[in-house]
């Protein structure tokens, strides 16, 4: 692994931290920091995708980037080639037949954007939705929102969704958490997913690939995830410097993958939590940015 300096942390102050997010967006394996340089980009640029995006509006507050065009733009400032589109019209809509053919028209007019339906396990005909998501609207993967849709991973019905997924060949999101407890609407306290039902559920399942998002787990927890090979990671809720090199001590970094929660949260904030660190080479950076994320979509396929 190389590092980009010892002095890193200490000389990066927000403006930089953005303008070093966009250079190595653009490939670099070293920059310059010094005052009144500008990183020029001596590779080609790393491929990116961000697993991890919703459209739409959340439903308590308006966000920054939650016009899609502005989202789009904002992607494509740092190369982000693809991004996995779920709807935030499916917390809470009942339609989620709507919501799906929505989601799919709106990423239509958008080359980066892939969508992911969603599936909400506790209303009539969600079975035919599932398939829909296949065969009309020629979707990839589908999203799960347990925690919105008051249901738990130990409910009967959440294997045969797992079972009907993986004979479609779709690729399962299972969204932990949206939003930190402390700043949630007092009408709607929504709780992390309880993963711990994981692993003899998946066990069922050893051809479905299923990605976590958004997941704070400790480490003890994400040990015994990281035995199930199927299941994969995103980064958007890790905190700190060291934060992605200690999740991969512990967890296999062919399985982890980008996800930036945006519009909740900016883009570049993931960025930088991938590079601040210093630690990852650039095949590594690349696994992370997109080479998992390309692996999964060909293991949903096999």
């Amino acid at each position: 692994m190389i590092r980009l300096g010892s002095k890193f942390e200490s000389i990066l102050n927000r403006r930089q931290a953005l303008e070093l997010a966009g250079a190595v967006s653009l490939g670099l394996t070293s920059v310059s920091l010094a005052e009144g340089n500008s990183p020029a980009t001596t590779e080609k640029p790393l491929d990116i995708i961000d697993t991890n995006v919703h459209l739409f509006r959340w439903p308590f507050r308006r966000l920054p980037l939650d016009e899609t065009v502005r989202l789009v733009k904002k992607l494509r400032q740092y190369n982000i080639t693809q991004a996995w589109a779920g709807s935030y019209e499916g917390l809470l809509h009942r339609d989620i037949s709507s919501v799906n053919r929505r989601l799919y028209q709106q990423c239509a007019e958008f080359s980066e954007l892939i969508p992911i339906g969603t599936i909400n396990p506790t209303l009539p005909g969600w079975q035919r939705d599932l398939e829909d998501c296949k065969t009309k609207l020629a979707m990839s993967g589908i999203r799960l929102y347990p925690n919105y849709h008051h249901y738990t991973l130990n409910d009967s019905f959440v294997s045969e969704l797992l079972q009907r997924a993986e004979s479609h060949g779709l690729f399962v999101q299972i969204a932990i958490s949206l939003e930190d407890g402390r700043t949630q609407h007092r009408s709607l306290q929504v709780q992390d997913v309880n993963v711990s039902p994981l692993p003899e559920l998946l066990r069922q399942f050893p051809n479905l690939p299923v990605q976590l998002l958004n997941a704070k787990l400790p480490a003890a927890l994400t040990a015994q995830l990281s035995k199930l090979p199927n299941l994969f990671l995103d980064i958007s809720r890790v905190d700190g410097s060291t934060g992605i090199p200690q999740l991969a001590e512990v967890f296999p970094l062919n399985r982890i993958l980008f996800g930036s929660h945006a519009p909740f949260l900016i883009p570049e904030a993931a960025l930088i939590r991938v590079h601040e660190s210093g630690q990852f080479d650039k095949a590594e950076l690349q696994a992370i940015y997109a080479a998992n994320a390309v692996a999964l979509l060909k293991a949903s396929r096999s």
